[in-house]
């Protein structure tokens, strides 16, 4: 039988082989695999029916759900689906001058900070912060015919009602700070659409990073919207003081006093006006002798003091004396301001009030 020779190929030969093999054979996922581990991977995709580009769509959905709930994503929504009658607004009067600089801000820069809104489920959204913005974007729209039809939104997802209210309280006492009455009139408002048990937890948790005396200010101011805001026609103009005046007379019991001297004036132009109306009942209210109360012993636990000093742990120092007017107590300390003793003295005049 006669023999072949076999010629090795040559290297043209030998890079047509290769190409061809390379063609037929997959390539191995990532460098070092083993072939196992390139069948388990293939063998998991087709039990599980996800590609890896399916799975990676899937993950942004995820993400995007996750943010959304979140209250991460600005949308644009019409004008025409959000209202604003769902919370009372704490905002009383809007500042013209102010408004029309916000419009120009808008016009030229356009709306850096988005609204918050939530869904009322009916459809459409109630507007929680932004009130002043959406006010600028409606009269935008009646002017240009287009651009300012939708405004950029945050949809939150409240907890409840009393979430809304601070956020909304929130917004305006960092960029515009609320009158004294505005503050007590949105506390009383909100525990009456029940976000609140009452005007105190109201006054809590709305200002809850205020400080005490400035809660018991806004409290005092409640008072008076509850007893005379239906009748006073200038109560934003009230300053601290008149405000505050107001309130301890209402204490003493005169508030018909100080409605009925409301209802029956006429030609009421400014608060100068209304206060005259009212000054006369606060001072007879203010020049009355005040009963002899009983003092009893203090309930609050004893301080330490060292005949008439007494030194608190936060180096306050209360010091009492006398002159030939009464007594008095001096207040000296790193802590002490204004603020502070105008709640003093409210407490003080509470403990020596008539039951």
């Amino acid at each position: 039988m006669a023999k072949r020779r076999l010629d090795p190929p040559s290297a043209d030969q030998l890079a047509a082989m290769d190409a061809e093999f390379r063609s037929e054979t997959p390539e191995r996922r990532g460098r070092g695999a083993a072939p196992i581990a390139q069948v388990a991977g293939e063998a998991a995709h087709l039990g599980t029916g996800e590609t890896p580009a399916a799975k990676m769509n899937r993950l942004d959905a995820d993400k995007l759900r996750a943010a959304e709930e979140a209250g991460l994503l600005i949308e644009e929504i019409p004008l025409d689906q959000i209202k604003t009658d769902d919370l009372v607004r704490d905002r009383t009067i809007i500042d013209q001058s102010e408004l029309d600089e916000l419009i120009t801000s808008i016009t030229i820069n356009g709306l850096r900070l988005p609204v918050e809104v939530y869904k009322d489920g009916q459809g459409a959204y109630q507007l929680i912060s932004g009130y002043r913005r959406m006010l600028a974007f409606t009269a935008l729209s009646k002017t240009y015919t287009g651009g300012y039809s939708k405004i950029k939104a945050i949809v939150r997802a409240p907890r409840d009602m009393a979430t809304s209210f601070m956020a909304m309280v929130e917004e305006n006492e960092i960029r515009a700070n609320l009158s004294h009455y505005e503050r007590g009139r949105i506390a009383v408002l909100a525990a009456r659409q029940g976000a609140f048990n009452s005007t105190d937890e109201a006054v809590a948790q709305l200002f809850v990073a205020a400080s005490k005396a400035k809660r018991s200010k806004v409290k005092s101011f409640a008072e008076v919207f509850e007893c005379l805001g239906d009748v006073l026609q200038f109560p934003e103009d009230l300053t601290e003081r008149r405000g505050l005046r107001i309130a301890a007379a209402i204490r003493h019991g005169v508030e018909d006093k100080l409605r009925d001297a409301l209802e029956g004036a006429k030609g009421i132009e400014s608060i100068d006006n209304e206060w005259a109306l009212l000054e006369p009942i606060i001072d007879h209210v203010e020049a009355a002798p005040k009963p002899a109360v009983k003092m009893g012993r203090p309930k609050a636990r004893p301080l330490p003091a060292k005949g008439n000093e007494m030194q608190l742990s936060n180096g306050v120092k209360l010091t009492r004396s006398s002159d030939s007017k009464g007594y008095f107590i001096r207040i000296s300390g790193p802590s002490v301001d204004a603020e502070t003793l105008d709640a003093a003295m409210q407490e003080i005049a509470h403990l020596f009030e008539a039951p």
